[in-house]
């Protein structure tokens, strides 16, 4: 019914702008605003009176139907809290999709085809009353077509305040997002101390999350992670920096038109491989690849090493490099170059004193942006270096870092009033606030070598 009621909205709208379009370019001339204009303002006026409604119908009547569905169930089968009435509402939306388990009983069963029904006539409503509004917006607007009218003013302001919706929404979305893991922070912070988990040595958040589980009290050092973090990242920029780096510079500056037509897809394919698959590539062949050659030179090389997760994040990371990179040589003016020619320079020595300093902002922003994706990723540690938080700079060491420690902590049964859920909060944030230091530096570096090109 949701796609039926969209597809009628976009029917309506099109229709809309044609009418109004038609009936605008039948006025006599000179007109206010452009036919076009006439035909978009109708437009609007079919579409967001049915957008609208909808969005106030899906926020109230479902609702209303879903509370009257479990109000008609006996008493024994009403829910008695908050986690009883979220099992209670998946199972009649189970049976209102079609898919009951086969342990719901009858009258569970027969609401929920209650509520099924009501649900389509609320849907058939919804329909009738949606083609309403957007007729009696369409007619309205259409009678206010004269010589006179100014459409054009009331389509600009009506695109702009989209505009502006769209940025609040972006802005309110990290606000919101900033705010719920500052709240959480603070709150694991009245059950652990800043300081031990600033600067604690030793990570095991196993805490007992229900009152009739059995947990130790748990430690939440933060420096494992952290160190196991930086561990990784550096392997991993240690690949990345120098391979996305100078295969930007071949793309850019060497590579002939028919080399580079084939070379940079072929490069860029590695940055749509699933992270995932990244892991299994990890964790099946660099891994007992890295042991096994670890081991014949006389190192004791973990089956689950930073040095493998890092070697095949570097590889995921590079196209990463290497596009940004590439953008960057490419945008020095060819000017530059051929000044450089015309002094006598060679082509190395023009891409060594002239090329790469004029691009060394955008390049040092690339990397930094690499190192934020370095340092988010997950599947490939989680899959190739293992959860063991261990205070170690050896790479060929096991190690964890904060995502993965993150993902681990809201997986399963969780209390968000325990240590150990909050403290994935935590991590979050100081995550936030070192890759927000990360973008600072790199904003400073770009804005401090910038120079300005005519």
């Amino acid at each position: 019914m949701v796609l039926v009621y969209f597809g009628l909205m976009l029917l309506l709208s099109a229709l809309a702008y044609y009418l109004g379009r038609g009936q605008a370019s039948s006025l006599p001339r000179p007109l206010a605003a452009l036919p076009t204009y006439h035909g978009a303002r109708l437009a609007l006026f079919a579409f967001f009176p049915m957008l609208g409604l909808f969005i106030l119908w899906e926020a109230i009547v479902p609702r209303l139907l879903m509370s009257r569905a479990i109000s008609s169930l006996p008493t024994d089968l009403q829910p008695a809290d908050a986690l009883s009435l979220s099992a209670r509402t998946r199972e009649l939306l189970a049976v209102v999709n079609g898919t009951p388990s086969a342990d719901i009983s009858e009258t569970v069963r027969a609401a929920g085809q209650a509520l099924a029904s009501n649900l389509s006539m609320a849907g058939m409503i919804l329909l009738v009353l949606g083609l309403a509004v957007a007729g009696a917006g369409v007619f309205w607007a259409k009678s206010q077509i004269t010589q006179q009218l100014r459409a054009r003013h009331t389509v600009e302001g009506t695109v702009n305040w989209l505009l502006i919706a769209c940025s609040a929404i972006a802005i309110l979305t990290t606000l919101g997002i900033v705010m719920s893991v500052v709240f959480e922070t603070f709150q694991f912070f009245t059950k652990v101390s800043p300081v031990d988990f600033l600067f604690g040595t030793k990570w095991s958040p196993q805490t007992a999350i229900r009152e009739d589980q059995v947990g130790s009290s748990g430690a939440f050092g933060f420096i494992p992670l952290f160190i196991g973090t930086l561990v990784v990242m550096i392997v991993a920029m240690c690949v990345a920096a120098p391979i996305g780096l100078f295969s930007a510079i071949y793309m850019a500056e060497y590579a002939t038109p028919r080399v580079r037509a084939f070379a940079k897809p072929v490069l860029e394919i590695l940055a749509g491989i699933p992270t995932v698959v990244y892991g299994f590539f990890a964790a099946l062949t660099v891994a007992p690849l890295v042991r096994d050659i670890g081991r014949a030179a006389g190192f004791d090389v973990s089956s689950e090493s930073a040095l493998a997760a890092g070697i095949v994040m570097g590889v995921m990371i590079t196209p990463f490099i290497s596009s940004l990179a590439d953008d960057v040589i490419n945008a020095v003016p060819q000017a530059m170059r051929d000044g450089s020619y015309a002094m006598g320079a060679t082509k190395s020595e023009t891409v060594k004193k002239v090329v790469l300093p004029a691009a060394l902002p955008g390049i040092v922003a690339a990397i930094m942006l690499a190192i934020s994706k370095a340092i988010g990723e997950t599947m490939i540690v989680v899959m190739a270096a293992g959860l063991a938080a261990n205070l170690t700079l050896n790479p060929l060491n096991s190690v964890t870092t904060i995502t993965v420690q993150i993902a681990t902590m809201l997986v399963g049964d969780q209390e968000f009033d325990s240590a150990k859920t909050l403290s994935a909060f935590a991590l979050g944030f100081v995550l936030f606030i070192f890759t927000l230091g990360l973008n600072i530096i790199a904003l400073h570096i770009a804005k401090k070598y910038k120079e300005q090109y005519d």
